[in-house]
Formats: C-alpha cells, structure tokens, sequence
C-alpha cells in the first residue's frame, strides 16, 4: 500500500503541490491526469525520491520512507520509468534485461518477456539500446524490464510522449497486458484518454491539489464541464464582463 500524508512542495514562492494526501491499495492501476502545471510529474517525482518534499510523509507498506534515497526507495520495490527512456550506447537489449532482474536470466526468457510486450524478440534481442530504436521500441523495451524487475510499485511519467500514432495503439495494447502481468500498484501520468480508461482509478490533479478520484468515465465527465464552463466564461479568451 502507498500513502501519502499531507505533501506540500513550494519553489520560488509557489505552491506546487498544496497539501495532497492520497492512499492507493495493492493490485491497483491508477492514472493521474489534469491540466500543464497541476502538480502530476512533481507528485510522482516525490514519491521516487527525485524531489523532497518541503512538509509531510510517505508512508509505502507500512514504512516510511520520506527520507530514504532513490536508491534505497528501489530496493524496497519502488521502479520509475521516465517521459524519454535511456540510451545504452554498448549494451543490448539483452544486457538491460539482465540488469533489470538482477541475474543472469537465459535468452530464452529474455526472448518470452519481450514478446509479451509486443515486440519479435529475434530482432531485437541482440540489439543495442541506442538512437536506432524508435521511441515507441524503446518504451516497450523499458515495460520489459520493468516487468522483470517485479517491482511493487511502477510509476510511468507520460509514457505516450514522443511516440507516433502507430506505436501509441500498441503501447495502449502493452498496457491492458501489463495490468495481468504485473503485481501491485502501477502508476500512470497520462492525458490520454484511452490510457486512462484502462485504468481501475483516474486521479484528478488541478493547481497542485487533488480534485476528483473516481473511474474514467467520472473524472473525463467532469474535466468536459469544466472546459465547457470555461469557454462560456470567456468566449474570446478575454475577460468576462
């Protein structure tokens, strides 16, 4: 289980995140979505360890682990994958799935996780992880490993971006398996809306707090109100009067 107790992140005198507490049980796919600035990626970041926050606690199967270092929060099962995926320059696809298990996993398993996350592992098994592979390739490569790590909590930021229309409705597919696959609490930042309705819970952030937690089909109802209330407040981007 994770929690989070009353978080607050300020920088140069502004409220990133204004007091967010939330609690996610095991074996749950959630997304967090909302508009540029609300908080999202800092909110993740604090929960790896990237940033600290400035008041409150986060509590992760019964510990608290506020204080510990990313490399501490790893160990405990925590795995972060990033917006851009990392270049290896040297290392296969191969060598990264090795690491990523922590033992010296035979090519044949390597092979089968590869192929669960849609990829022909003949082609790729053996390859570098550098600039040859597209970035819809390299996220998938990255599922891979994040799959093998076991970890117990996942955190994806954004994981559509940088990829083309093609790779996307893939990924999509990747991510309805991986819900069967992986064990725990997996987390996604996403603004799309087929990624978010794949997901048990969608989080709603605004202005650095909490608005809304509640299936897809709710937290998007709400979101188009308030768009639709927004154009009627101001028609032509101006002020109302």
């Amino acid at each position: 289980m994770l929690e989070l107790q009353h978080i607050c992140f300020e920088r140069e005198n502004r409220k990133i995140l204004d007091d967010v507490s939330l609690k996610l049980d095991e074996n749950k796919f959630v997304a967090i979505t909302g508009p540029n600035g609300s908080g999202k990626s800092t909110l993740v970041k604090i929960i790896m360890g990237i940033e600290k926050p400035d008041s409150g606690e986060i509590i992760f199967n019964g510990k608290n682990i506020t204080d510990l270092s990313i490399d501490k929060r790893a160990k405990l099962g925590i795995g972060f994958a990033f917006q851009q995926p990392v270049k290896f320059k040297g290392i296969t696809v191969y060598d990264l799935l090795k690491i990523a298990a922590q033992t010296d996993i035979k090519k044949k398993e390597a092979c089968e996780i590869l192929s669960r996350v849609g990829l022909c592992a003949k082609e790729y098994v053996d390859r570098e992880v550098n600039g040859s592979l597209s970035g819809g390739e390299l996220k998938r490569i990255e599922i891979a490993s994040v799959v093998l790590r076991e970890a117990k909590l996942t955190i994806f930021d954004e994981p559509e971006a940088g990829i083309d229309l093609w790779s996307f409705n893939n990924l999509i597919e990747v991510f309805e398996n991986m819900r069967k696959m992986i064990k725990g609490i997996t987390i996604i930042i996403s603004h799309q809306e087929k990624i978010l309705h794949i997901a048990d819970e969608v989080i709603l952030m605004r202005n650095g707090k909490i608005e809304q937690i509640g299936k897809s089909e709710e937290v998007l109802r709400k979101t188009v109100q308030v768009k639709k209330k927004c154009c009627k407040l101001n028609p032509k981007g101006g002020e109302n009067k």
